[in-house]
């Protein structure tokens, strides 16, 4: 296995390995239950959300759909996507890379779980006007990070998974730049399988 990666590889490594992730996943929600409930405590019912980098659908769109809130989903692995319509017929899912993304709606609420730090410093900066354009005015935006600035490989079926990471007061300084609040962030939370987690709230700027 090779130490280094690109986080342009991201893509491909998702499409070659859709079936063997999607085994992987859990179908139901356990370590990340407290904050999706955080999260969807700020949500009217029905909610409109876009769920960035949605995988196969579960156990995170799965939870929310099956709650009743309207979630579209995009990801750039088409065999993903490709079960997420099988299982989810009713609703949108979209091949797309978030970078790029084009849809010319908003939505009350964004969510980039495990999928948003597998870009590079850069691309995560870029995010920000993006999570704002995105974002109607109250939306929560929930996502995960590293904990410090870095770079940090990981590996999925014996090849490297790149990850990166802001710092969280860079973080901090994109989401109100961007006219982002943050409501709570925890650092390896112990009962999230010691994810880093962002709950922030797009705020209405008249």
């Amino acid at each position: 296995m090779s130490d280094t990666a690109n986080p342009e590889d991201i893509v491909g490594l998702y499409q070659r390995h859709a079936d063997a992730w999607d085994r992987d996943r859990r179908p139901e929600l356990v370590i990340e239950r407290a904050w999706m409930d955080r999260f969807t405590a700020l949500l009217q019912p029905g909610a409109s959300i876009l769920d960035i980098g949605c995988g196969s659908g579960q156990p995170i769109a799965k939870y929310l759909i099956e709650r009743g809130y309207n979630v579209t989903g995009v990801d750039s692995s088409p065999p993903l996507i490709e079960k997420c319509r099988a299982r989810f017929p009713r609703n949108e899912w979209i091949v797309a890379d978030m970078r790029t993304l084009a849809l010319h709606r908003t939505f009350d609420a964004l969510i980039a779980w495990d999928s948003f730090f597998h870009l590079s410093h850069e691309h995560q900066r870029a995010m920000f006007p993006i999570f704002k354009q995105y974002a109607n005015p109250g939306a929560p935006l929930l996502f995960t990070s590293g904990t410090g600035h870095g770079v940090a490989m990981g590996s999925y079926q014996d090849e490297p998974l790149y990850h990166a990471s802001l710092s969280p007061a860079e973080y901090r300084e994109l989401l109100a730049v961007h006219g982002f609040r943050a409501v709570a962030h925890a650092t390896e939370d112990p009962d999230c399988g010691r994810h880093t987690v962002w709950l922030a709230e797009c705020l209405s700027l008249g």
